[in-house]
């Protein structure tokens, strides 16, 4: 039976073979220190490196989503502070009808009255042009047009299209107001919408006939009711939308929570346990290079010897 003879080179070979893979080792330890990660390529773990990618995948659409609530959650409270300031003033307008329709202010009090309802006629439209990011609020999908103008002109500038965010998969929510259902849309007079109904106090308190004062204190103020009414429950639609992005703001954040954590015990490294391991490598591989070191020049020699 023939014995194979160990060679020198055979030696060599498997020293440094043997060293190549123990440094190997070391490198991959130090990497994983370096980065804090135990997967810094996907030859290192496949499967954990699909995991990590679909990880990211849906924290990347996670943080989406999350802007497009936020982003929304601002316009939003853009609209209802817009909307606040609105009834706040038409609840004025309300208490210079109730005085002017009880007959006991002077006739210059109601042109004063009547003065100060074209005023607020004006800032109405002014803040039913309020910007949110640059974008008009009740332009519709016009975001870049004043949905008003100041002056006599009450034609609405913008247009009834939706402005939505996605909050989610498939889940689209819209959170633009349509102003112009409740200030109206200039296309005609008495119309029941706010800027008519303020028109036609405005004119009535200028009248001082007895059938104006009759009107103030009945269809106008009517009409006005109508108006807040209106004015109330865009309010609440609004405010209806902002809880539902508040809900979603909250599931989001917990499954990023719970992603974030799926994340971290998938790819982050074992930082204790690395640098424990990582001295020992260290160690063995300073000692294997001495003892190799030793055995190839000994092999070297014996390969010269005659």
């Amino acid at each position: 039976m023939a014995v194979e003879r160990i060679t020198a080179l055979m030696t060599s070979q498997a020293t440094t073979a043997n060293l190549a893979t123990d440094l190997d080792q070391l490198t991959q330890t130090e990497s994983e220190l370096s980065s804090g990660k135990s997967i810094n390529q996907p030859s290192d773990n496949p499967y954990g490196a699909s995991v990590v990618l679909s990880l990211n995948s849906q924290l990347s659409a996670l943080s989406s989503y999350a802007g497009n609530i936020s982003d929304g959650t601002n316009w939003l409270n853009t609209a209802s502070g817009a909307l606040s300031d609105i009834q706040n003033m038409v609840q004025t307008v309300r208490e210079l009808t109730v005085e002017g329709a009880n007959g006991t202010n002077s006739a210059t009090s109601d042109q004063s009255a009547a003065q100060e309802v074209n005023q607020l006629i004006d800032q109405i439209k002014q803040t039913a042009n309020t910007t949110y990011n640059g974008s008009y609020v009740f332009s519709g999908t016009a975001t870049t047009t004043a949905p008003y103008q100041t002056g006599a002109n009450d034609a609405y500038q913008g247009n009834s299209g939706t402005v939505t965010r996605e909050i989610g998969p498939g889940s689209n929510v819209q959170i633009n107001t349509n102003i112009a259902g409740i200030l109206g849309s200039g296309s005609g007079s008495n119309d029941g919408l706010l800027l008519s109904t303020l028109r036609q106090i405005s004119a009535d308190l200028s009248s001082g006939t007895p059938a104006a004062q009759t009107a103030l204190g009945t269809s106008d103020l009517s009409a006005l009711d109508a108006n807040l009414n209106s004015l109330e429950a865009t309010q609440a639609n609004v405010g209806s939308i902002t809880n539902r992005l508040s809900i979603a703001s909250a599931g989001i954040q917990s499954t990023q929570s719970a992603d974030t954590t799926e994340l971290a015990s998938t790819q982050d490294a074992n930082m204790a346990k690395l640098a424990t391991t990582y001295s020992t490598e260290s160690a063995g591989y300073q000692a294997a290079l001495q003892a190799g070191a030793q055995i190839i020049q000994e092999s070297l020699l014996n390969f010269l010897s005659p």
